[in-house]
């Protein structure tokens, strides 16, 4: 049996934004979050699809192996169709107490309200006509799938069809149909463990390109053109899932490493290799990439978390008295958020739009 231990130390979860220092939460929770806007032209539409996969045990937990996904693609009229918490209310009270435990300086419980947070999503938009390049996303070891979403809606308000990934088990929390499932997972991993959560993630990918086709919005996506992302282990999970998989038409790894198995020694298909420069195993980045054939780009004045919600929150957090100067450039860096978010769009953007055209 592998060993349940690892990554709520060095992860981040949850609700991510702009925050509004001065304005109080509905509940009296704390200060009220809002989300970055998409810049693209197109309004967000958003729908919640769950998985099962019976020919898989859970390996955290036994029984069949369940996902949670959420769909964003540009919809050709958000008018009338109300906007999607980050969060359900039992997701939220869960990531609030564990906010503090995951980063030390983090707010404390009833700080901040996580379940007033409201994604640019709309439930149930109807989807812009006509087929769209599918972008898949995995987020970093332990974190929600929500952790992705402000970077996943300005793709969709470009054009695309994302779907964010959630890995029961691994994730902070999840609401399933069946209950809300909470990390089994503490401390830093070993070796085996990182394994197993590796390949967990692997074999959930693939079992979303399997089902794309059975999704509710199949009939907008491009089955030709689909390209897989992923911060950190998530990084990781895409590049291995797309060595063998050839419906894959390219790849964005931010700051994963590349470590565990073979990767190609020459081209493949196309490969964004996209890191922080703060980083503190920056080292152990560089050697997991050497040899191995893509595009490097460095995102400067910046840490780990800068590619996920955080990049936008952190800084926020730190004006508003709730996270403080360490704090906030162990996690994102100490760059311009503005900056940062829009480089982050800019890169991913740019690479999927010049090999998914």
């Amino acid at each position: 049996m592998t060993s349940r231990r690892t990554l709520l130390k060095g992860t981040l979860f949850g609700g991510a934004a702009a925050l509004l220092p001065t304005a109080a939460s509905a509940s009296g929770g704390g200060p009220v979050l809002r989300l970055p806007a998409p810049s693209g032209p197109y309004p967000v539409g958003m729908q919640t699809v769950h998985l099962t996969d019976p020919s898989r045990t859970d390996p955290w937990v036994g029984g069949v192996r369940e996902l949670m996904l959420t769909v964003l693609y540009p919809a050709r009229s958000a008018h009338g169709f109300s906007r999607a918490p980050q969060l359900t209310p039992a997701e939220a009270r869960e990531f609030a107490g564990l906010a503090p435990h995951i980063h030390p300086g983090l707010p404390q419980p009833g700080t901040v309200d996580w379940g007033a947070v409201l994604t640019h999503g709309h439930v149930g938009a109807p989807p812009l006509p006509g087929r769209r390049p599918v972008l898949v996303y995995s987020p970093g070891g332990g974190d929600s799938r929500t952790l992705g979403t402000t970077l996943a809606e300005d793709l969709a308000s470009r054009g695309r069809v994302v779907v964010l990934v959630d890995h029961p088990g691994d994730a902070s929390q999840v609401e399933l149909p069946t209950g809300l499932r909470t990390t089994v997972l503490f401390g830093p991993p070993d070796p085996a463990t990182f394994r197993t959560m590796v390949d967990t993630r692997i074999a959930d990918l693939r079992l979303v390109l399997d089902r794309l086709g059975t999704l509710p919005l199949a009939g907008v996506m491009d089955s030709r053109r689909i390209g897989l992302y992923g911060h950190s282990a998530g990084g990781t999970a895409v590049v291995y899932a797309a060595l063998d998989d050839r419906r894959v038409g390219a790849v964005a790894n931010l700051e994963g490493y590349l470590d565990l198995y073979p990767t190609p020694a020459g081209p493949d298909r196309p490969l964004l290799l996209f890191r922080t420069d703060g980083f503190d195993n920056a080292a152990r980045i560089e050697s997991s990439w050497a040899g191995v054939p893509g595009r490097r780009e460095l995102l400067p004045d910046a840490n780990h978390w800068a590619f996920t919600d955080y990049g936008s929150l952190a800084p926020r957090l730190q004006a508003s008295g709730l996270v403080t100067a360490p704090a906030r450039t162990a996690l994102v860096g100490t760059g311009d958020p503005a900056l940062t978010l829009a480089e982050v769009r800019r890169r991913v953007g740019t690479f999927f739009a010049r090999h998914l055209s």
